[in-house]
Formats: C-alpha cells, sequence, structure tokens
C-alpha cells in the first residue's frame, strides 16, 4: 500500500547543506490523503536544534489545501530506509483528525501499522 509513497518520499531524501547552520533532506515523508491525493516534505535541521521532521513538512504542505484526513504516510532517509514517526510526529498526525487513528503507517521495510496502534494510550481519550 505503501509503495507509492515510498518512492515520492526517495526522490526527496537528499542531504543538503546550506551554510553550516542548516541542512535538509536527511529524511522525507510522503502521505496520501483519504481523496488520494500525495503531499510530501523534508526535515530541516539547524545547528540551534530549531529544525522540524519531513512528516510535519509534509503536514504543512497538506493543510495549505485544507486537508486533515491521511490515509497512509511514510518517511525514508537518505538510504532509502523506512523511519517510523517520532513521538511529535505521532501526536501531531491523531490531533489532525479523529479518523486518523486508521492512517497506516511504515514502521519499517516489511511493517505497516495503524497510528492507532502506535498511539494505544491516546491521552484525548484519558478518563479518570
Amino acid at each position: 500500500m505503501l509503495k507509492h509513497l515510498i518512492e515520492i518520499a526517495k526522490n526527496y531524501a537528499k542531504p543538503a547543506t546550506f551554510n553550516g547552520y542548516i541542512e535538509s533532506g536527511h529524511v522525507a515523508a510522503a502521505l496520501e490523503t483519504e481523496d488520494g491525493e500525495i503531499y510530501s516534505g523534508v526535515s530541516i535541521d539547524s545547528a540551534c536544534s530549531l529544525g522540524f521532521c519531513a512528516e510535519h513538512a509534509a503536514v504543512a504542505d497538506m493543510l495549505k489545501e485544507g486537508k486533515s484526513v491521511i490515509k497512509a504516510i511514510v518517511a525514508v532517509d537518505s538510504s532509502g530506509c523506512i523511519v517510523p514517526p517520532c513521538g511529535r510526529c505521532r501526536e501531531l498526525l491523531t490531533q489532525l483528525s479523529d479518523k486518523n487513528k486508521e492512517t497506516i503507517v511504515g514502521v519499517s521495510d516489511d511493517v505497516q501499522v495503524t497510528l492507532a496502534q502506535l498511539m494505544p494510550y491516546d491521552w484525548k481519550v484519558a478518563r479518570c
């Protein structure tokens, strides 16, 4: 299911250094919305830790079009290996839409799970 997204992300996972303070593209992400549109992004790393993940960049690309429901998402590093989303990215994806609990997420070359499986104890549903 993620094959086409993996290929798109691989096309953008090309590390670049700009001026000694900013690097990008060590990780690239591609996502597909519920209506089949594809959005992508690259990671940004800075000397003072103000960068962000490729998944955040792909989500920002999607949000420009007013969409929030993600069918599938994957990130790859510059060697083409799938990289699972960090906790910050997982949290962002869950907060975008309750429907994203069913988002298919690539976590390794041969494992895909739903976002709900990555976030079994979501704080938004916690009850006393």
